[in-house]
């Protein structure tokens, strides 16, 4: 007669690192929506109850992924002197991650979530400020105005290209843009054609570079 087994019926060990890479894949490649804890206890092969002995919920999951990708996130040793391209610099640097995996950009805006591992680029971004002349409380909201652009851009463009993916049907905006009566809206009829085209330029920088000239004044 066969011995029954002490293993039977338990799910197998599983650790942290393991759960935020497996987290990581499903948002990676099906957005953060999709990302529940039965979700991910069935990729893991494991049940929820034994994701709760390394994670809480999926709040302090997703703020364990937001550090996963900020502790990759490559700091700038030499950052530039001049306060104000400083600033610039470490903005562009939270962009250029962010723009890679965009839901990181939706969670964040919650206001709720935060990373550790990306305060040394929010530090920066203060440091030049004040150097600058903005008072501490100021330059708290010249940051606040810089990430608001910044998730803004990330977010507008990562939803408009899920939109355009895989249909070539025209776009809501083109039939608009059509139909456009120059008497009426005479500005925007003379960009109709381009405004695709135009719309669709990285302007980023230059937008940035404005934003911090008016929060510090025009060099």
């Amino acid at each position: 007669m066969q011995r029954p087994s002490a293993q039977r019926g338990r799910p197998p060990r599983i650790s942290r690192d393991e759960i935020v890479r497996t987290a990581r894949r499903i948002v990676d490649e099906e957005g953060v929506d999709r990302l529940t804890m039965r979700r991910l206890a069935k990729e893991v092969g494991s049940t929820p109850m034994a994701l709760y002995h390394h994670v809480r919920d999926k709040e302090q999951l997703l703020v364990l992924l937001l550090d996963d990708y900020a502790a990759r996130m490559a700091r700038e040793p030499d950052l530039p002197a001049d306060p104000r391209e400083r600033v610039v610099a470490a903005a562009a640097a939270i962009r250029e991650t962010l723009a890679a995996c965009p839901w990181i950009a939706e969670v964040l805006t919650a206001d709720d979530l935060m990373s550790r591992s990306a305060l040394w680029f929010v530090e920066q971004i203060l440091d030049g400020l004040e150097e600058s002349g903005l008072s501490p409380e100021r330059a708290v909201h010249g940051y606040r105005a810089i990430w608001y652009y910044t998730a803004g851009e990330i977010i507008v463009r990562a939803a408009a290209a899920r939109r355009r993916a895989g249909d070539e049907r025209p776009t809501y905006r083109e039939r608009v843009f059509a139909d456009i009566d120059a008497a009426e809206l005479p500005r925007l009829a003379r960009v109709a054609d381009q405004w695709a085209e135009l719309t669709a330029q990285d302007t980023y920088a230059d937008g940035l570079r404005a934003l911090v000239d008016g929060l510090v004044g025009a060099p």
